[in-house]
């Protein structure tokens, strides 16, 4: 197949394409290098059947379009990632993520192209149910907290393109991401388990934001690439949202813990309160596991890495 993935050459999206170059496709990257990098494609830069261009998806709208056209199928990933982005530059945030998203929909519509749209777990707001499905009522914060421009910006991005799949026969799937982890991630955008393990190998205080009690589930970057590319030629999965995610739940600061034993590190945990980390009246979530009977049902997929091993993968790299 000819795949057009946007934010390509971003964490996830480095690990798809060698994943999609690997399975004899031949892959366009499209990335405007504000969070992505070219380094993270150094092991295809020369693949023969690999394209890279450089563009905004909220910005070069016609350029887009005729590379969706190009292409057999879209994977739309490029967005404004990191909650110190979201919190500190939300009309950037808004805009990235809702025009970029329409400027990839329209032509697939247009086109009859197959497209997979990644959302975040972030849709599901200030729920507290123990474990979300896709089907759940979602709960979002007031406008005041910035934090939210985010989840309503992505969770817009679902409603377009389930609106266009019932409306235009749009061949489009959204799938929400848990906390996607693994080599290559950046801690620069506020994300926790590369400044945690980049911390202790350095043996620094470990940033603890809040109290530590908010649990997560971390997922690595190759169970999640396995998920999409099982979606890719699924006619079922039309018009269909998917959790994408582990169900191992950790609170942050167990998370600190075993960052420090794998790494056999001598840092100590630091607390720091959210007021002094980030604006006044930020607002996180206690609690954020997903369902995944959905697509486990679908295609029996479920995660192969374990916590251990995605934080010795996560080491490893930073090693390097």
């Amino acid at each position: 197949m000819k795949i057009l993935v946007t934010g390509g050459a971003g964490f996830i999206g480095s690990h798809l394409t060698e994943t999609l170059l690997e399975r004899g496709d031949a892959v366009t990257v499209v990335d405007n290098f504000s969070t992505g990098s070219v380094e993270n494609l150094a092991a295809v830069r020369d693949h023969k059947a690999l394209k890279v261009v450089e563009l905004d998806v909220a910005e070069d709208q016609k350029e887009i379009a005729q590379l969706v056209r190009e292409s057999d199928c879209v994977i739309h990933l490029a967005a404004a990632v990191g909650v110190e982005l979201v919190v500190n530059e939300p009309a950037r945030t808004i805009s990235t993520n809702v025009r970029g998203t329409e400027n990839v929909l329209l032509p697939a519509t247009e086109f009859d192209k197959r497209i997979i749209a990644a959302s975040t777990s972030e849709v599901y707001g200030k729920s507290s149910k123990e474990k979300f499905s896709e089907s759940d009522d979602l709960l979002i914060g007031s406008p005041e907290h910035s934090r939210w421009s985010y989840a309503c910006s992505k969770l817009l991005d679902e409603f377009y393109l389930t609106a266009l799949v019932q409306t235009a026969g749009l061949r489009g799937t959204v799938t929400r991401f848990f906390n996607t982890v693994g080599p290559r991630q950046t801690g620069r955008y506020g994300m926790v388990l590369p400044r945690f393990v980049k911390a202790a190998l350095n043996n620094e205080d470990i940033p603890v934001y809040g109290d530590g009690g908010q649990s997560r589930c971390f997922c690595h970057v190759s169970d999640v690439v396995r998920a999409l590319v099982l979606l890719i030629d699924d006619e079922r999965t039309y018009g269909e949202v998917y959790n994408i995610g582990s169900q191992r739940l950790v609170t942050i600061r167990e998370l600190a813990e075993l960052v420090i034993k794998r790494t056999g590190s001598a840092s100590k945990i630091s607390v720091i309160p959210y007021e002094k980390a980030y604006a006044k009246g930020f607002e996180d979530m206690r609690r954020r596991m997903p369902d995944t009977a959905k697509i486990h049902a679908l295609n029996n997929w479920q995660v192969e890495k374990t916590l251990e091993e995605i934080i010795d993968d996560v080491a490893e790299s930073l090693k390097k």
